[in-house]
């Protein structure tokens, strides 16, 4: 008997419970699959104020808000609409947005926004895309009147189901972004004396939580890619040759990307990314050990993943005074977050991959790869026909 077989001889077979619950872990995981991918979405408000009057802009994605829209008017959802029809149904909901969306100003005392304006006009500006290939983003309108002597104003979007960002200017000065999750009120801006703009330190860290976030744990498509490529070994060089031709490969299409180089219709790259998913797995499935082309094809899939963070980025609004600091600080923070990936997927497996890879690889790698793959194969469909 070889030492290996005498090893895995003596050690303890997987318990059928701990197997039982890691197959109901797949299960559940399987019911994320038509939950969206990015919490960080199109959404994005740009509010200005002048001249006692404002304007606000909020960035949506017409696909996602009408179904949102439908559902609070408690009507029957629509589905698969031509784009004028979505649009003309969008606009005929405005009362159901404006009973979602709180424009406040404060009274005598500074701290208390407890004034809410009248019901802002409404204005639905459609997506001016040429054709339904390219899924470009629409505009809500809001326009409205300052009362007199407010100096303070606060915006509330009862939609957003997670952070957006919210870009203030008031009159000629610098505009002023503050993140707002979900459905929260946002912090305050002085209408008397704006704060100053944020120093690249206060940028670069912001940016390095945002792109932490896009990952974990709001990326499940990125993290079950990154898990795929866990999966295959437990060999670290193996894994860090993988983690590095990925990294490499999106910070490139990532950067490029971003400074209007290259681009691709979100229509072509999400259902791509999906297929990276489900194209990992598989191989998982059918071969035991790191293949030559491997990294070549995680290098390959890089490229498309890096071009999804840029379309988060385009989606989020880069402050241009600190372009490249927000580049590179969301960048690494993505990196952190992988890395942290691994590090949770080495803590859950690590016991049973060097204590019997037998067992390892027929309850762990091939139930969880299996998963993996019919996640990435819906998406790929779900987003094709998107």
């Amino acid at each position: 008997m070889t030492r290996a077989a005498s090893r895995n001889a003596g050690a303890p077979a997987i318990e059928p419970r701990a197997f039982i619950i890691f197959i109901v872990g797949c299960v559940a995981l399987l019911f994320a699959i038509a939950a969206n991918a990015h919490e960080i979405g199109k959404t994005q408000v740009q509010a200005s104020l002048r001249d006692g009057a404002y304007q606000i802009d909020v960035v949506v994605d017409p696909d996602a808000l009408l179904p949102t829209l439908e559902a609070y008017a408690a009507g029957p959802i629509s589905r698969d609409l031509p784009r004028d029809e979505r649009d003309r149904r969008i606009a005929a909901l405005s009362g159901v947005f404006l009973e979602r969306v709180t424009v406040s100003f404060d009274g005598p005392e500074p701290r208390t926004l407890n004034r809410k304006a009248a019901a802002p006009a409404f204005e639905y500006v459609p997506s001016s895309a040429f054709n339904d290939f390219a899924q470009a983003p629409s505009k809500v309108r809001l326009r409205g009147t300052v009362p007199g002597g407010s100096s303070g104003f606060a915006f509330t979007y009862g939609l957003a189901l997670g952070t957006y960002a919210l870009n203030v200017r008031i009159g000629d000065g610098p505009v002023q972004t503050q993140w707002v999750v979900g459905g929260a009120a946002s912090d305050p801006v002085s209408l008397a004396a704006p704060l100053p703009p944020p120093t690249r330190a206060a940028i670069g860290w912001q940016y390095f939580v945002l792109g932490f976030t896009h990952i974990l744990p709001n990326g499940f498509d990125h993290v079950l890619f990154v898990v795929g490529i866990f999966l295959l070994t437990s060999r670290w060089r193996s894994i860090v040759a993988q983690v590095s031709a990925f990294t490499v490969a999106h910070s490139i299409t990532l950067a490029l990307t971003m400074y209007g180089i290259v681009s691709l219709p979100a229509k072509v790259v999400e259902p791509m990314i999906a297929l990276s998913i489900a194209y990992v797995a598989i191989e998982n499935l059918v071969v035991s050990e790191l293949k030559p082309w491997r990294l070549a094809l995680v290098f390959s899939f890089g490229l498309l993943h890096g071009m999804g963070f840029a379309g988060v980025l385009r989606d989020l609004g880069l402050p241009r005074p600190a372009f490249l600091t927000a580049l590179v600080t969301f960048n690494v923070g993505v990196e952190a977050g992988q890395l942290s990936v691994i590090a949770i997927a080495f803590v859950g497996c690590a016991y049973w991959q060097h204590r019997d890879r037998l067992a390892y690889r027929r309850f762990i790698v091939v139930p969880a790869s299996f998963a993996i793959a019919l996640t990435g194969i819906v998406w790929t469909i779900q987003r094709a026909l998107a």
